[in-house]
């Protein structure tokens, strides 16, 4: 004999997986209308705007004042993403919010992972704060060690390169 549905069943069940797996896709539904640096843009989907903060990287610091040069490699940083990204019309994988509510987001142009190839360009590291649950980091370990290899991008510095959070550290950002 089978068992009746019980709708209580799969609420449950999709709650679960709701908090279970926090990371949902959010497939092309949102126009990039700005790129603020090489790890953060703003969307809009026809009736609110969001801002993503690119998850798993870190790209140089640009400047936050007038006279200020901000990190080496930013400004490189920010236009080589605004070519990936700017106007087009990308898929989000969403991580949830960050303390500064953007959404933490992985982006895809039709289906190129475009943190992954600010890493692999050399212009943003691998995030070195606290991991993101449920995000695959060894593609991103794995591209930046290729990119400094070959001295790309950001990586040419060599010696006198400093990661973005250590240049927050000292210049307040």
């Amino acid at each position: 004999m089978k068992k009746p549905f019980n709708i209580i069943s799969v609420l449950a069940f999709l709650i679960f997986t709701l908090l279970a797996f926090p990371c949902q896709l959010i497939a092309g539904q949102y126009q990039v209308t700005r790129v603020i640096d090489g790890d953060t843009i703003k969307v809009d989907d026809g009736t609110k705007k969001i801002t993503i903060r690119l998850v798993g990287i870190d790209a140089p610091e640009t400047s936050k004042g007038k006279n200020d040069p901000g990190q080496p490699f930013s400004q490189q940083s920010t236009k080589h993403l605004a070519g990936l990204v700017l106007n087009q019309t990308v898929d989000i994988k969403s991580y949830g919010d960050d303390p500064n509510g953007r959404m933490l987001g992985e982006v895809f142009v039709v289906d190129r992972n475009i943190n992954l190839e600010m890493v692999k360009a050399g212009l943003a590291e691998v995030y070195r704060g606290k991991a993101t649950s449920g995000l695959d980091m060894e593609q991103f370990r794995k591209a930046e060690e290729e990119a400094r290899r070959a001295g790309r991008g950001m990586w040419v510095l060599g010696d006198k390169y400093v990661s973005p959070k250590e240049w927050r550290k000292t210049h307040g950002n």
